[in-house]
């Protein structure tokens, strides 16, 4: 084990990408990296982490600002419950500590939204503390190279991937390795057709030129079943005005702005205005558990049964936040 820490750690100083958020100690920039990162690749992610700082530059001005501007910044990342607990954690942050980050593990965790992977980074890169990080990066490496068939999805095998590296994290500088492990795991040892030839552990991986094995690897329990939903939205102006609706409830998108909306259990036009609207377009948006097939329509009513909205100026649209498939609406119309 020894040799698999050293390897990996060499070979992260020398290929570790510059990233912003790995110059800094500051445990605000690193939480909101991670969080940002557990959505989206760093490539996506990057001007994402870059407006934030750049419109929030501190801590307590994240807590500040209202909710509908957090959830703006965050448009088009999609799972807006992590930027809604992001905002909550900010205001938890400014009114129990102060303003001020915690700097222990066991008082990190206990923030709202943060989890055992977030609060071990932050831990890590933040306050050099010796806990292990586990996130998809990791799961793969270990699994790998250890050969470890153990479901990644499953209690057991959550507490197996974990005690194992609990166990793998050096005393001294643990933020490197965390750092190594998870960047191996992005560019070295990827999900598909990892380049083992060049693997500085593939003289002692598991898994080393074994493609099934490597395809086999890691292994996860089953796919959850996939929910088919069909959403009928209603573009409705008048007067150079639009009509919005917030969604409420716990379901996906809350808070966000969109059309009007009808949901029904098929994609026929909705009896509702079937006789008084025009289909301009549809499209298929694929979420981890649903399938949402959209389709929008170009009507003139101003009152729909059932249905409760209101208007916006048309040129004060850009000022709400949307959810993606709006997004996709919208770009068509341009």
């Amino acid at each position: 084990m020894a040799d698999f820490v050293l390897l990996i750690s060499d070979w992260y100083r020398l290929n570790a990408r510059e990233l912003p958020w790995r110059s800094t100690k500051n445990p605000y920039f690193i939480w909101l990296s991670e969080v940002i990162l557990q959505q989206t690749r760093v490539d996506q992610g990057m001007n994402y982490y870059l407006k934030f700082i750049e419109n929030y530059p501190v801590l307590n001005q994240l807590a500040d600002a209202d909710e509908a501007s957090v959830l703006k910044l965050w448009q088009g990342l999609g799972y807006y419950s992590r930027a809604r607990n992001l905002h909550k954690t900010a205001q938890q942050v400014r009114d129990e500590y102060g303003g001020e980050f915690p700097k222990t593990y066991a008082e990190i965790i206990q923030l709202k939204g943060i989890g055992p992977y977030t609060a071990a980074a932050i831990s890590s890169f933040a306050f050099d503390l010796p806990h292990a990080v586990v996130d998809g990066n990791v799961y793969r490496v270990l699994s790998r190279y250890f050969g470890i068939d153990e479901p990644i999805d499953s209690t057991q095998g959550k507490k197996t991937f974990q005690k194992l590296a609990d166990s793998l994290i050096p005393e001294s500088d643990p933020a490197l390795f965390n750092q190594a492990i998870m960047e191996f795991g992005a560019i070295q040892c990827t999900p598909n057709n990892p380049d083992c030839n060049s693997c500085v552990l593939n003289q002692s991986c598991a898994s080393a030129f074994d493609t099934e094995l490597i395809k086999k690897l890691p292994v996860k329990k089953g796919k959850t079943k996939v929910r088919k939903r069909y959403f009928h939205y209603l573009h409705i102006e008048k007067e150079g005005e639009i009509a919005l609706d917030q969604r409420t409830g716990k379901d996906v998108w809350e808070k966000l702005y969109e059309f009007p909306l009808i949901e029904s259990d098929n994609e026929n036009i909705p009896t509702e205005f079937k006789d008084s609207a025009n289909l301009c377009y549809q499209t298929k948006h694929i979420l981890s558990h649903q399938h949402i097939y959209a389709f929008f329509y170009k009507t003139e009513l101003s009152e729909i049964n059932g249905l409760e909205f209101h208007f916006v100026e048309k040129s004060q649209l850009e000022d709400y936040p949307i959810h993606r498939l709006m997004e996709k609406y919208l770009e068509s119309n341009d």
